[in-house]
């Protein structure tokens, strides 16, 4: 088959694989109909996640027809369209018994020793997200095997495009999960850094669940146009003295009730000067994430407020306002997504029209010029704010 493969720094390459096969009889294959790149996958792109191999397929957001199926799935028949949680849960340990399927103790074998040395646990393991995470091949390909395929997948009703189900598998319930997090309180003002598509997932979470009013903050004008459309208020941090000094301004001197970091290890490397520091940091080896923004909503929340973070960091993150976080009396609370939690009730809002995710797409395109699309992503140009992929 055909796949999208790392191949070191700045190196996606679109080449033939080996095709997957039936390891274990809750696996089932698929021929994939649509995936799509993912913010997190620059990471791997712009080589901050260690682990990564030559030739390793990526890709966490993907759907498509089962074509094979082991002997103990029952859930789905061949010809069923499904779409995946990018986390891969076994559903019978502790974490995935409550809910916390993203911190499933049996599905990462392969990156147990390395993550209990960096985190002191193991966490689930990943499709196409490194070694560290598994070593699960990834479904920007032609086919994607899926373990443990009846804790998780759900099938794709027929009135339900691939344009709406696709970001089931990550973008929506990590919007989603981003907003429950906040702890968002009917009437609340919540302020959401970042604009890409989880931060757009985020927006209309957020005033789904209740939020009287949404500010979102990022300095591309597209995006900002998104966010504008979903009903968010929006700062342009570039045309703006500070984001505190705005934020202040718009809630009577208050701050936000939840502030959510939709950002995450990659925030811009200008617009203040912790972020030029961080930028100078990372690129000389002395520290691991531009974590501006999670400076920034410490001093941006109300004092007692919710700080949410969906937005990925890698490792160590220098100068967090610890002595603001205490003195403010602030929770905060963050997570790799549990999808398995979340992709019915969300399949069930698309099927009632409360929400079209399709909204997010502003590219698609067939899967060979997935290379080229890495980069237009990263760098930002066409306006590109989604990609969608086609393997046909």
């Amino acid at each position: 088959m055909r796949a999208l493969c790392y191949h070191g720094k700045g190196d996606v390459r679109f080449e033939n694989v080996k095709d997957p096969s039936i390891l274990e009889a809750d696996d089932v294959i698929i021929k994939v109909t649509a995936c799509a790149i993912c913010g997190s996958d620059l990471h791997l792109m712009d080589g901050m996640v260690p682990t990564m191999k030559a030739g390793d397929v990526m890709g966490h957001e993907t759907m498509g027809v089962v074509v094979e199926r082991g002997s103990a799935v029952t859930k789905f028949a061949i010809g069923d369209r499904i779409v995946a949680p990018f986390v891969i849960a076994c559903g019978e340990c502790w974490y995935c018994k409550n809910g916390l399927h993203a911190l499933c103790d049996r599905t990462n074998p392969e990156g147990a020793d390395l993550q209990k040395k960096q985190i002191g646990h193991v966490t689930a393991g990943l499709f196409g997200y490194s070694h560290m995470y598994g070593g699960y091949p990834g479904g920007q390909a032609e086919l994607l095997r899926i373990p443990h395929a009846s804790v998780g997948p759900i099938k794709v009703p027929d009135n339900v495009s691939d344009a709406q189900a696709l970001f089931l598998s990550d973008i929506f319930p990590t919007g989603w999960m981003a907003a429950v997090n906040a702890h968002i309180h009917t009437g609340d003002t919540v302020a959401i850094w970042g604009c890409g598509p989880v931060g757009q997932f985020a927006i209309r979470s957020a005033l789904l669940l209740g939020a009287k009013r949404v500010i979102a903050i990022d300095e591309i004008p597209e995006r900002l146009s998104m966010a504008e459309a979903g009903g968010a208020e929006t700062i342009n941090f570039a045309e703006v003295d500070t984001v505190y000094a705005a934020l202040m301004d718009m809630t009577q001197g208050r701050g936000p009730d939840a502030c959510i970091d939709a950002v995450g290890t990659e925030a811009a490397p200008h617009g203040a000067l912790d972020s030029v520091v961080d930028n100078i940091k990372t690129h000389t080896f002395l520290g691991t994430d531009r974590a501006h923004v999670l400076r920034d909503i410490v001093r941006c929340v109300r004092k007692g407020g919710r700080l949410s973070v969906p937005g990925v960091y890698i490792a160590v993150v220098d100068k967090f306002m610890m002595g603001a976080f205490v003195a403010k009396g602030l929770t905060m609370k963050s997570g790799q997504t549990n999808v398995q939690a979340y992709i019915s009730p969300l399949m069930k809002l698309i099927e009632d029209g409360k929400i079209d995710p399709s909204f997010v797409v502003t590219h698609e395109r067939p899967l060979a010029e997935g290379p080229d699309l890495y980069k237009t992503f990263r760098d930002k140009n066409d306006g590109c704010i989604k990609v969608m992929l086609r393997p046909d």
